[in-house]
This record gives C-alpha cells, sequence and structure tokens, in this order.
C-alpha cells in the first residue's frame, strides 16, 4: 500500500511507514550534481592529526565539495573511491553527514542502497552522537545500520558500539546475513530505535536486536541523545583492507537511492 506526503514533501509516494510512525525527514537525491547543502557536510582529509585514518588506519582522502567523489545523478546519491593521490593517501572518496544540520533522538532509519563488492571497498552507513554527551568514542555510542566490505561481499553487518560494548574491546554486539549479495541491487537496510532498544533488519526481515539491560548506565547504553547519519566508502583499514586491497576495483562506487526517518 503506497501513500502520499503532500505537506512535508509534495508528490513524494513512499511505501506504508512502520505502524505509529511518521515522516519527518527524507532525502530521494532527485536532481543533478552535488547533494543537497541543507541536508549534508563533509568530513575532509585523513582524519590526522587527531584519529590518523580515522581510526581505523584506512587508505582514502575524503574530499570536500567535489563532485569527483560524491555527486547526484539519475536519482541516486554516488560516493566514489578512486585511485587518486590526495593528502599522502593513495586514494580519494568522501564521507557525508547530517551532523550540525539535522539529527535524531530515537525514531525509524530507513536506507536503501547498493554497496559494491571489490576487495579493499568498506562501505558504511551509521550514526554518531550529535554532541558526545558521555565523551568521544565510545562513550557517547555508534550505530552502524550497514557495513559492507568487498572481500565478503555476499554479507552485511549491523552493529553497536559503547563504552562497554567496542570492537576495540571485542565485546561489540551485532549481527549479520550472509549469502544475499547486497552489491547485485538495492535492498532495504533498517534500524528501529527506541528507549528500550534496537532492531535491525534487511529487507524488512529484523536479524538483529539489541536491548537496554535494567539498570544499564551509559557505559551499556549511551543511546538517549540525538544521533546524526553518516554515510561513507572508506579504503582499505582494519576491517576493510583486512584482505588486502585489489586496485583493480577501483573506482567504486557506494549507491544510494534514498534516506528516510520516521518518529512516533
Amino acid at each position: 500500500m503506497l501513500y502520499c506526503i503532500l505537506v512535508l514533501f509534495p508528490g513524494l509516494c513512499l511505501a506504508q511507514a512502520p505502524d505509529g510512525y511518521r515522516l519527518v525527514w527524507a532525502d530521494e537525491f532527485q536532481g543533478q550534481g552535488l547533494p543537497n547543502q541543507a541536508n549534508w557536510s563533509y568530513d575532509v582529509g585523513d582524519g590526522c592529526p587527531r584519529i590518523c585514518g580515522w581510526g581505523n588506519q584506512e587508505w582514502q582522502y575524503y574530499t570536500g565539495v567535489d563532485t569527483g567523489n560524491a555527486y547526484v545523478a539519475g536519482g541516486h546519491l554516488h560516493i566514489v573511491a578512486k585511485r587518486e593521490d590526495k593528502g599522502g593517501k593513495p586514494y580519494t572518496s568522501a564521507r557525508l553527514l547530517t551532523r550540525g544540520r539535522h539529527a535524531w533522538q530515537y525514531g525509524y532509519f530507513e536506507v536503501r542502497a547498493k554497496p559494491p563488492p571489490g576487495r579493499g571497498a568498506w562501505s558504511a552507513i551509521w550514526l554518531l552522537p550529535e554532541a558526545n554527551t558521555y565523551g568521544e568514542w565510545p562513550g557517547s555510542g555508534e550505530i552502524d545500520l550497514l557495513e559492507h566490505v568487498g572481500f565478503a561481499r555476499d554479507s552485511l553487518f549491523g552493529t553497536v558500539h559503547t563504552e562497554a560494548y567496542n570492537h576495540m574491546l571485542g565485546t561489540q554486539q551485532g549481527g549479520g546475513v550472509g549469502g544475499v549479495q547486497p552489491w547485485q541491487k538495492f535492498h532495504l537496510y533498517a534500524v528501529a530505535w527506541t528507549p528500550e532498544k534496537m532492531d535491525f533488519f534487511f529487507d524488512g526481515k529484523l536479524y538483529f536486536s539489541f536491548s537496554k539491560e535494567v539498570g544499564a548506565d551509559s557505559r551499556k547504553w549511551p543511546f538517549d541523545q540525538p544521533f546524526h547519519i553518516i554515510i561513507n566508502l572508506a579504503v582499505g583499514g582494519n576491517l576493510g583492507g583486512r584482505m588486502g586491497v585489489n586496485e583493480q576495483a577501483f573506482p567504486a562506487a557506494l549507491k544510494v537511492d534514498y534516506v528516510r526517518v520516521y518518529q512516533k
């Protein structure tokens, strides 16, 4: 069943929203050229001097407003990683985020996307806190709506990080789906985040849940503050480069059909 949002987004028809939720924000990536700067800002560089390699020994330099690495065409956002020397890094790519523009506390976050399959590519659609209420990462939390790495191209992952549960300790909480070939066509990735838990979905099917423990403090549940959305395509790094990087796989593009946020 379809319905149309005529007030917030004239002429926009959507699949039925989850029960009890309404659309509060979306980017459908219409038009041509640069992504909508009212919605997206950019992280630029290699993370130095604060967290070189963006904390994961990644190989790419993120550019700013540059249609060579991030552009809208054909109804999709394209984030392109390519072999190009810049800032001491052998690849360029882009990392878009809604930080400083849009952030939400709780909601149903849905993205329709297609990651590239090349070995060394590391696609991510995720959320970080707007204000770091409980300190720097991982203290204030991280929600990974989608992670996909080229060396495991037929699998995808959803993960939660906190002070107590994070990959630096090997205690991160997450789940995955295998044998689905997400690089062949667009699929739906979603997380339903409430004050009590998070449910992760692939094409509408639940594959992982993370619940707030009774009496949990911010070390285990920092998810009571607004978070913004990040979309990026990294190259190499601790996870993406675990099996090396195939230079012949680049340029590679993470394509996003839309991003939608619903709230109760």
